[in-house]
C-alpha cells in the first residue's frame, strides 16, 4: 500500500515514544498513529509504508472519540490546526491527565515485561507537593522552568514542529511557567540556533542565546536552585530538572528507597551520573553527616558545583570522569578494604536516556553494593538495565513511576534493587 492512502482504523494500544497502535488487514500490520487515544476509531493518511514490520500514519478525522479525549491543552497543537503548524513537545496533551498517567504506566509495565522479561509490579504518581507547599497544577500545565526554543534562518523563533526539525512560531507556551511564557513572547532578533529560557529559584528568567555561528562563550552565570531548605549551585545553562517540583520529588523518592534499604553510615556510597549532587545529598541525608559519598559526573562544571553543594559531608567527593570508565576501573582495582565498604554502601545512578548499558551495569554489580537505586527517564532503557542487573544478582521488587512531564509521553521511574546473590550469568 502506498503513502497517501486513507484508512479507517481502530486504535488498540499505546506504544513507547508517544504514538498509538492500530492494526490493518488480515496480516494485522502494525500502524503507528500519533494524536489518538486507545479505543478510538480514526481515519488516517499513511505517510510511511517503507518498513515491512510497521507503517506510520497521521490522523485525518476522529470518527469515534474516546471519553478520555479533551481539547488540546496547547491550542496550536490541536488536530484542528494544520499539521505543519503544530508544535511538538505535548504529544499527550489531547488526553485527560488521569488517563495520560494510566497510559504511561502501561508503557512502563510493557517495557518491563516485553523488553526486560521481568515480572515487576509498577505504580505511577504525580509530582509531589514541594516543601514550600507548591503542588502540581490541576490541569498539569505551567510546570516547565526550562525551555529551549529554536531560531531558523528567517528569524522565526519557536519549538520544532511535531516529529520534525521545522521551527514553528507559537503564541503561547502552556507547559511553561508564566514568567517563561512572558519572556518567550518578548524574544526578537535572535541569531539562527537556539535560545534557552531558564527560571531558577529566584524567579527571574535568564535568556541564554546559543547561536549556530561560532561565538566566544560567555562565562556561565551561576544560579541557585532549592530543594526544601537546601541550596544547590548550578550553571544557569547547566542541567537541572525541568519540572518545578521534579528535584524535590526525586529527592523524596530516592530518600524513600534509601530508608527502605538502609544507608549504612559506615558504607561507601556512590552517586553515578551525579550532576551537581542532587541525589548525593539525598544519600547524605539518609547515611548521616560522616557518610563516605563519591559523586561521579563527566561534566567538569557540574562536578565543581557538586563539590560545593556537598561540602557539609566531610566524606563526600565529586569526581569528573565518564561513569563507565570510572566504575570499571574501580571494579578492577579496588582494595579489600574498599570492597568491604562498597559492600555496605548503596549505588544511586541516574543515567541518560540511553541507560547505563550492559558493561556499566555489570561493573556496578561487580562492586557488590548492598543495594542499587536506579533513576530512569526511559522505560525501555530501564527494562534492559534491570534485566542485566538481574543476571548479576540484583533484583527490583517494584518500580515507582512518576509523571514529571505532564502532557508529553515522557516518564521518570525509580527502582530499588536488592542483592540476591543469585547470579545467572
Amino acid at each position: 500500500m502506498d503513502a497517501g492512502t486513507h484508512l479507517d482504523l481502530e486504535i488498540t494500544d499505546v506504544a513507547h515514544g508517544g504514538v498509538f497502535v492500530a492494526r490493518h488487514g488480515d496480516e494485522r500490520r502494525v500502524v503507528f498513529v500519533p494524536d489518538t487515544v486507545p479505543g478510538e476509531r480514526v481515519r488516517v493518511r499513511l505517510i510511511d509504508t517503507s518498513k515491512r514490520s510497521f507503517w506510520r500514519a497521521e490522523v485525518v478525522e476522529v470518527l469515534d472519540a474516546s471519553p478520555h479525549r479533551q481539547p488540546h491543552v496547547w491550542s496550536q497543537a490541536d488536530l484542528t490546526v494544520p499539521a505543519e503548524n503544530r508544535p511538538g513537545g505535548a504529544d499527550f496533551g489531547h488526553i485527560v491527565l488521569p488517563e495520560q498517567r494510566a497510559l504511561k504506566l502501561r508503557v512502563l509495565e510493557d517495557a518491563l515485561a516485553r523488553i526486560g522479561r521481568l515480572s515487576i509490579p509498577a505504580t505511577m504518581e504525580a509530582a509531589h507537593t514541594g516543601a514550600s507547599g507548591e503542588t502540581e497544577s490541576a490541569d498539569g500545565t505551567g510546570w516547565r522552568t526550562r525551555v529551549s526554543l529554536h531560531v531558523d534562518a528567517e528569524g522565526n523563533i519557536g519549538p520544532f514542529g511535531a516529529r520534525s526539525h521545522r521551527v514553528v512560531p507559537v503564541r503561547e507556551l502552556p507547559l511553561a511557567t508564566a514568567a517563561i511564557g512572558d519572556a518567550a513572547a518578548a524574544l526578537s532578533g535572535a541569531q539562527p540556533g537556539r535560545v534557552d529560557l531558564v527560571q531558577p529559584a529566584d524567579g527571574r528568567v535568564r535568556v541564554i542565546a546559543r547561536p549556530d555561528a561560532h561565538a566566544r562563550a560567555a562565562r556561565p552565570e551561576v544560579v541557585t536552585e532549592r530543594v526544601g531548605e537546601r541550596a544547590f549551585r548550578v550553571d544557569a545553562g547547566g542541567f537541572w530538572q525541568v519540572h518545578r517540583l521534579a528535584a524535590g520529588t526525586l529527592t523524596t523518592l530516592v530518600g524513600d528507597a534509601l530508608r527502605e534499604v538502609g544507608a549504612d553510615p559506615e558504607g561507601w556510597h556512590l552517586d553515578l551520573y551525579g550532576g551537581v549532587g542532587l541525589l548525593a545529598a539525598a544519600i547524605g541525608d539518609a547515611a548521616g553527616p560522616s557518610a563516605r559519598i563519591t559523586s561521579v559526573e563527566s561534566n567538569a562544571r557540574a562536578t565543581e558545583h557538586a563539590g560545593h553543594n556537598l561540602a557539609q559531608w566531610v566524606g563526600a567527593r565529586a569526581e569528573t570522569a565518564r561513569v563507565e570508565r570510572w566504575v570499571a576501573d574501580l571494579a578492577n582495582n579496588a582494595s579489600g578494604d574498599q570492597r568491604a565498604r562498597l559492600a555496605r554502601g548503596v549505588v544511586v545512578l541516574d543515567p541518560p536516556r540511553s541507560g547505563a548499558g550492559k558493561d556499566t551495569a555489570r561493573a556496578i554489580a561487580g562492586l557488590e553494593p548492598d543495594a542499587i537505586v536506579y533513576v530512569a527517564c526511559d522505560p525501555v532503557a530501564l527494562a534492559r538495565d534491570l534485566a542485566e542487573f538481574r543476571l548479576h544478582g540484583y533484583e527490583a521488587e517494584t518500580v515507582r513511576g512518576v509523571d514529571l512531564f505532564p502532557h508529553s509521553h515522557h516518564v521518570e521511574a525509580v527502582a530499588t534493587l536488592r542483592r540476591t546473590g543469585a547470579r545467572l550469568a
